[in-house]
């Protein structure tokens, strides 16, 4: 059962743990792994955003810049040309309403600062903060909810041979460390979440012993983001192929909440806020029945 916890993203209070929340994906991306190319142009970017919405998204996540294994760096320019006319758009049409907010997704600070002023409540750092010297004090000057995520290496060469003693344990008391970092730097423990990167940095193994272990992060006591959606660890499993990957998606979403976890981050939002709504159907049955 999930934990029951409030997540501070600047003015808005994320209630979690009655159901997972819903993080929808927008890559504003030509090259990103799964919709690279479907929403270059900031029309068609905000039209999926608001589409997301009323499928009944809690969290728009925007990205600019392509992580996927191989991935080449993108200027903080282009990706600010990218990005911050979508989450202008978003944010002032879910402006004054209990709908989502908008996240996003960056490694760098001055994308992030631009972001926020454009309206943005969430930053999601691949890097857990680590890629910008500067990406902290714009999360704590802004009151910013704030993903930290592990990742090994960076995203050209996340891929190249990795390896661990213990993925679950390394991950954990790495993410337990940056937590502990970011709080000693002056943000607030209420504005952080963990997400312990699946797909970034580990092989097919390593990413199920994460999901089975998510307990292991669950207990850190901060929010734990799960990034599974479409990711080719699925394929790899189950035999699909890469346009096929919603059920393996959803059923790995579902076990790692019913572990703890509180918010999917997910390319499939329809069909992932009908799993959420029951995940926290059952969820209140249970707390009924054992009451």
């Amino acid at each position: 059962m999930a934990s029951h916890l409030l997540w501070r993203c600047r003015e808005r209070m994320l209630p979690l743990g009655a159901r997972p929340l819903v993080m929808g994906i927008l890559n504003v991306t030509p090259d990103s792994f799964s919709d690279g190319g479907c929403y270059q142009t900031a029309e068609l970017a905000v039209r999926h955003g608001l589409e997301m919405a009323a499928s009944g998204a809690d969290i728009i996540d925007v990205g600019g810049e392509s992580t996927r294994p191989g991935a080449p760096p993108v200027s903080a320019a282009e990706e600010m040309d990218r990005v911050i006319p979508v989450i202008r758009a978003l944010a002032k049409a879910f402006a004054g309403k209990a709908g989502p907010i908008v996240s996003v997704d960056t490694r760098k600070a001055m994308v992030a600062k631009e972001a926020l002023e454009a309206g943005a409540n969430i930053i999601n750092d691949v890097s857990a903060l680590e890629g910008d010297s500067t990406m902290v004090r714009v999360a704590r000057d802004y009151g910013a909810g704030v993903i930290l995520m592990h990742m090994r290496g960076d995203p050209a060469t996340m891929q190249q041979d990795p390896r661990y003693g213990n993925v679950v344990a390394e991950v954990a008391a790495y993410l337990a460390g940056r937590g502990a970092a970011m709080k000693a730097a002056g943000l607030k423990a209420d504005t952080l979440a963990l997400d312990p990167g699946i797909g970034f940095g580990k092989t097919v193994e390593h990413n199920v012993k994460l999901i089975a272990g998510v307990q292991s992060l669950v207990s850190l006591g901060y929010p734990v983001v799960m990034g599974l959606s479409r990711k080719s660890f699925i394929s790899k499993i189950t035999g699909c192929d890469g346009a096929h990957r919603l059920a393996g998606s959803l059923a790995a979403a579902v076990w790692a909440a019913g572990q703890g976890a509180h918010v999917w981050r997910v390319h499939d939002v329809k069909e992932s806020v009908e799993a959420a709504r029951m995940v926290g159907l059952l969820r209140e049955e249970t707390t009924a029945w054992n009451g």
